[in-house]
């Protein structure tokens, strides 16, 4: 038996899990029609070979019709789930991990106009901020049909094998009935604790009566709900003394509340905020009840989790976001090689991503979720005749196509013009808020070092630098500058980069204009008003920081708030000119064509990055596949791989997957020349995550 507390084996009741780790329950969106078909089977089977002891999958698993899914839940309300559910059970059962599912009534935290659009309904009349849905007060026929909803729902988990569910008990249905705050009845399902209960404990006697004797079935609870009208611990202790004496066998634990952005930005809280904020928490509760207690709230790294465990704040410690990032990091803490687990920074993006892609992705991590076409581990020493692969910058891109490459055994050169690795992440990074971006690229650093890349700094690569190196492949890298060229008088203006690397006197008034939608703009417009400047943000989007999600954009609104940072949406600059000394910058309104005037000390703007291709172009004419790949080939490169397509087009054939060059056994036949690419924001101005997948894309296949 292991020494390591992280990896004892551990009793649920009759279940032996055999380590103390687990991915608690969320919803990555990876099902198609409610179902959780390959996609979200292949997900979590990965972290079942990685060795973690319980994955929880459903976060949201909807009951009921009138529970349409917000998030891309499972749908548990029809038959048709029960073989999808079985045949991911048998898969983590067999890779060794236990299996359970989140089960819930969404109540009100939904909408409206999804799904089969029934009313949805809630305890009382109330409007969810997040989903703007309104709410009915559910009748007594709508609680005796969600009962038994509920307990249909659980007799099909039970069938397909998995060992157990628990029941979603904060921000949902049944705590809504438990809650003064959102419980406005005059009838027996409110007023006392015992009527407040009558509804939760109907659906956990339901459940646990569709449900084996020995089939889990826990809650997961927020013991505080962190207003002046809602729970508190004590509460909380009470009332799951109740709920233990009906057959609920453990807590996932939770602090907080869903209700609005900002509440919940607060209750799962990403990069900038300490480090599993709610342990002490943990620790109260566990010494009240009798039940065994998870939790995973920012327990990103090891040492966090073990303190977790060995203080005594609880029996399971959930890594959640720490397994998107790295679904093999038991497997690596086994093996004794922490220092290869990728890092969890906790940028959100596998929350926020959800509603502007669609589904999760780490920021850094491009196979989760893309397990059907991306390796979770690139194979090593792979290639049976390594060629050179030289790369250009040392970015987030760069460094990734690097660490691949070299993984599966070809010799990487690594130049990059500046001092230093990490690109624009390093930039980004100067945010006090957004500090631990860093950790994409030292990880990434580490691992290119530790595979054998020659890195050279401060060299400014030229075609002749790079053809004297007698590369088989070159993969430009070299990101992109700021683009400030928006309007007439583009040269009295500063981009984002200026304001986060101090360039820009961070004084007088300031206008931010943002025409990206991303962080850098917040990101400046936070580090000039916290210095004292007076900020004037403007937009032609609708929204402050359009693709910022919510996960992120409530600490910047807090700023804006508590800054008085003067806001305007909807208007495109349209002038920058001198005027006595200062600048005068002219907002055009999109919708009225109406011109606002400002005199202001410095303007500032984000438009995105212009791509570094001078190099790239003076290199396509003497490259085999004139810069060419096959797209087919990337976008599913195990596929690819199979096959041994190409991924390099040559000049000769650029229509097809045959053409010359590139192929995992490489062009190291004879050929003359070398096979030329470009990844990331050298092509365009895009995300981290998309600079990191196109680098593993490409790496897989040169």
């Amino acid at each position: 038996m292991s020494s390591d507390i992280l990896l004892e084996p551990f009793d649920l009741g009759p279940l032996r899990l055999r380590n103390r780790i687990v991915s608690t329950s969320h919803e990555p969106a990876y099902t198609e029609n409610g179902m959780p078909t390959d996609r979200y089977r292949v997900y979590h089977l990965e972290k079942a070979r990685g060795g973690v002891g319980l994955t929880m999958i459903g976060g949201s698993a909807c009951v009921s019709a009138d529970s349409p899914a917000a998030f891309g839940n499972i749908d548990l309300s029809t038959d048709a789930v029960v073989p999808w559910l079985d045949k991911l059970a048998a898969d983590c059962h067999g890779a060794g991990a236990a299996v359970m599912i989140q089960v819930t009534h969404l109540g009100a935290r939904t909408s409206n106009y999804a799904g089969d659009w029934l009313p949805v309904v809630a305890p009382s009349r109330y409007r969810e901020p997040q989903h703007r849905a309104f709410a009915k007060a559910a009748e007594d026929w709508d609680i005796e049909r969600i009962v038994a909803d509920y307990a249909a729902a659980a007799r099909r988990v039970a069938a397909a094998g998995l060992d157990g569910l628990e029941l979603q008990h904060y921000g949902h249905l049944m705590d809504a009935f438990v809650s003064h705050w959102l419980n406005d009845r005059e009838d027996e399902y409110n007023g006392s604790l015992e009527n407040r209960l009558r509804f939760p404990l109907m659906v956990i006697d339901a459940v646990r009566a569709a449900v084996p004797p020995d089939f889990l079935v826990g809650i997961r609870m927020s013991v505080d709900e962190c207003r002046a009208d809602g729970l508190v611990e004590d509460d909380a202790v009470e009332i799951l003394q109740v709920y233990a004496e009906h057959g609920i066998d453990f807590l996932s634990l939770i602090k907080g509340r869903l209700d609005s952005d900002r509440a919940l930005a607060s209750t799962i809280p990403g990069m900038g905020t300490p480090s599993a904020p709610f342990l002490d928490v943990c620790r109260r509760i566990r010494q009240r009840i009798t039940i065994p207690i998870m939790h995973a709230t920012r327990i990103a790294d090891v040492p966090t989790a073990r303190h977790a465990l060995a203080d005594g704040c609880v029996d399971l410690v959930g890594m959640t976001r720490a397994h998107l990032a790295d679904p093999h990091l038991v497997e690596k803490i086994a093996a004794g090689q922490e220092d290869d687990i990728r890092p969890c920074v906790g940028a959100n993006l596998c929350l926020d991503s959800i509603y502007v892609s669609g589904a999760a992705h780490c920021i850094h991590n491009p196979a989760t979720g893309r397990e059907l076409t991306l390796p979770q581990v690139v194979p090593a020493g792979e290639v049976a005749r390594p060629r050179h692969v030289v790369v250009v910058g040392a970015g987030p891109a760069g460094l990734e196509a690097a660490r691949v490459c070299a993984v599966r055994g070809h010799r990487v050169t690594v130049l990059e013009a500046a001092g230093e690795y990490g690109g624009q992440v390093r930039i980004a990074a100067r945010s006090p808020r957004r500090r631990d971006l860093i950790g994409i690229v030292d990880w990434r650093w580490q691992q290119a070092l530790k595979h054998g890349v020659e890195f050279r700094f401060s060299a400014f690569a030229d075609k002749e630098m790079i053809t004297g190196l007698a590369p088989d492949a070159v993969v430009i890298a070299t990101g992109g500058l700021p683009d400030s060229a928006v309007a007439p008088g583009e040269r009295l203006v500063h981009d984002v980069w200026d304001v986060m690397t101090d360039q820009l006197p961070r004084r007088g008034r300031v206008l931010v204009y943002d025409d990206h939608g991303l962080n850098p703009a917040l990101d400046a417009v936070e580090r000039l008003a916290e210095a004292g400047a007076e900020v004037v943000y403007a937009s032609p989007e609708r929204m402050i920081g359009i693709d910022v999600g919510s996960m992120n954009s409530p600490a910047y609104l807090e700023v804006f708030g508590r800054r008085g940072v003067q806001v305007r949406l909807a208007e495109r600059l349209a002038d920058v000119s001198r005027a006595d000394g200062r600048l005068r910058a002219t907002l055009r309104n999109e919708y009225s064509d109406t011109d606002a005037v400002f005199e202001v000390d410095a303007v500032v703007v984000d438009h995105g990055t212009i791509p570094n291709a001078e190099l790239y172009t003076a290199l396509k004419p003497g490259s085999r596949n004139g810069g060419a790949v096959d797209q087919q080939a990337l976008r599913d490169p195990l596929a690819a791989r199979s096959r041994k397509l190409p991924v390099a087009v040559g000049a000769e054939g650029a229509g097809g997957a045959e053409g010359s060059g590139g192929g995992s056994e490489g062009s190291g036949s004879g050929a003359v020349g070398y096979d030329l690419f470009r990844i990331g924001d050298a092509v365009s101005s895009r995300t981290i995550h998309s600079a990191i997948l196109d680098a593993l894309r490409l790496g897989l296949l040169v």
